[in-house]
């Protein structure tokens, strides 16, 4: 069992390691990335010997992170994850379960964290693991200089949406405002992170709306690619994170799902709701997790099953929302 720790007492515990390892979530997003490389510079800002693993590639959209990707130049003393909510999700490639059999801290915003890390520093408040880690650096010490605050502000705009998702707070807007005063380039990552779409992204998304469905008297809007849709348009993966949007942006639609296929043949599932709507408890019954709005999970077998056992949680979740 993990012991819950502090914004200080989490800092105090950085301060006191040397060769730290960062751990990533595979298919990494802009908040577990941007949170890798802003605690790696704020380490190396205070001398200390750093790294940042990830079981997968690196999106190309996130080059300008700059990560220090470890490549086993030294021996871990302390093993630190960012915005990793269950072991599981630290994937199987470039030595990572080597790392992650005991991971020492975890700093984290899902409320399902299942408490893997010796020591945890969990809010389920934070809009962004960003958000918190922002707190813990300051703490640290460290001044956010404007690379530092381009890191973090990749976590912070990507996980709310660019500030759309109800997960935003005022806090949220407050650290968002700290990273700019501490020359976050807003406008050129707004433009990368939002505003740019490859033709590839673009062909993806259009085999993904011939595909629309709709089930459960309209209440839900599903859409979903093939491994051999998603290989013939080469779009890179971190795009096709975009497409579990459209579904709930639907009028009426409650419940948003985005099915695509996996190179092995599984089928990862996104769940997006409408206020009201809890799609961790959806994509929990099916051993996934997340947060309230934003939720997903990991099926085998083929499409069909897949969209039976999803839409009949959907179904089950909806049905109870009513009757209660």
């Amino acid at each position: 069992m993990t012991e819950q720790l502090t914004v200080q007492q989490m800092a105090e515990r950085l301060l006191a390691a040397d060769n730290i390892l960062i751990l990533c979530h595979k298919n990494p997003d802009g908040d577990t990335l941007g949170c890798g490389g802003a605690l790696y510079y704020a380490l190396r800002a205070l001398d200390r010997t750093a790294g940042v693993l990830c079981s997968d590639p690196i999106p190309p959209q996130y080059a300008y992170l700059n990560l220090h990707l470890y490549k086993g130049e030294f021996e871990p003393s302390l093993v630190v994850a960012v915005d990793v909510a269950g072991i599981q999700l630290f994937g199987e490639n470039n030595r990572v379960p080597e790392f992650a059999r005991h991971v020492d801290l975890c700093i984290d915003h899902h409320a399902g964290n299942n408490g893997y890390a010796e020591y945890t520093l969990l809010d389920a408040g934070a809009a962004a693991t960003a958000e918190l880690l922002c707190e813990v650096i300051e703490a640290m010490g460290v001044a956010l200089t404007p690379h530092i605050a381009d890191c973090l502000y990749t976590g912070l705009a990507t996980d709310t949406g660019c500030f759309k998702f109800s997960s935003t707070t005022a806090r949220t807007h407050r650290v968002a405002a700290k990273l700019v005063e501490a020359g976050a380039h807003l406008e050129e990552l707004n433009t990368l992170l939002f505003d740019n779409k490859s033709p590839e992204r673009m062909e993806a998304e259009r085999i993904a709306r011939n595909h629309l469905e709709y089930y459960l008297d309209g209440r839900c809007a599903l859409i979903y690619l093939t491994r051999d849709e998603i290989a013939a348009t080469r779009v890179d993966p971190a795009d096709l994170e975009e497409l579990t949007s459209l579904p709930i942006s639907i009028a009426g639609v409650k419940v948003g799902l985005t099915l695509r296929q996996q190179p092995g043949g599984s089928y990862r599932i996104s769940v997006r709701t409408a206020k009201g709507v809890d799609a961790c408890a959806i994509a929990r019954r099916l051993g996934g997790g997340g947060h309230g709005r934003a939720a997903g999970c990991e099926l085998l077998g083929n499409l069909e099953n897949a969209k039976s056992a999803i839409l009949a949680e959907v179904e089950a979740e909806l049905n109870a929302r009513e009757e209660g």
